[in-house]
């Protein structure tokens, strides 16, 4: 019997919208999630490097936010742990400036709310980006807005704006983010994969 998981991997629902972007890929869902997560990480759509290699965040984005988690690769990618869960599981491809396009809404709306029941309650959420923060809390203040409002939504959500190094010019408008968030999002990492000491 087939299972959700590879229901969503042979999906090939976007297979002419994407033969119609700049890059002409095929669909190759990432899809990395499993019940009793204790954490539940939500992006955009995988990249260009992640449809290549078919491992989520095995990037450059991947390396600063396990730096933001304060984890390694082997937690990281420790299905028991962590569920990754984007909004779209397959590379959306580039239009033709180069620019990501949006994940597609035929995904989420396929299948979301299964992969949402999948993997069950999870402790802590983190949602990156404004397609991932909209869908969870129900509405769009922008990025940048919604991040600054963190603590509404901590310890079970934190809001992260993208980890890529294009964001680094963010980061340094918002020094409050390494300064207070990181700190209160590493501890509640640390508390939920029963890794504080007592």
């Amino acid at each position: 019997m087939s299972t959700l998981r590879d229901d969503i991997a042979n999906c090939r629902l976007c297979a002419d919208r994407f033969a119609a972007t700049a890059t002409a890929h095929t669909p190759r869902p990432v899809v990395w999630f499993r019940p009793g997560a204790k954490i539940l990480i939500v992006g955009q759509a995988p990249g260009a490097r992640v449809h290549a290699a078919g491992k989520p965040f095995f990037d450059r984005s991947g390396d600063r936010l396990r730096d933001w988690l304060g984890v390694d690769e082997d937690t990281f990618y420790d299905q028991s742990k962590l569920a990754i869960l984007p909004m779209a599981f397959c590379f959306p491809g580039y239009n033709a400036k180069g620019s990501d396009l949006p994940p597609p809404k035929i995904c989420a709306a396929t299948w979301r709310d299964a992969a949402m029941q999948e993997v069950g309650q999870v402790p802590l959420v983190c949602l990156i980006g404004g397609y991932a923060q909209t869908w969870h809390l129900g509405r769009n203040d922008g990025v940048s807005a919604t991040v600054a409002r963190w603590r509404e939504f901590a310890p079970h959500a934190f809001p992260l704006p993208h980890p890529s190094w294009r964001n680094t010019g963010w980061l340094k408008k918002h020094p409050w983010f390494e300064a207070e968030l990181l700190p209160q999002l590493r501890s509640r990492v640390r508390d939920v994969l029963g890794e504080n000491p007592c």
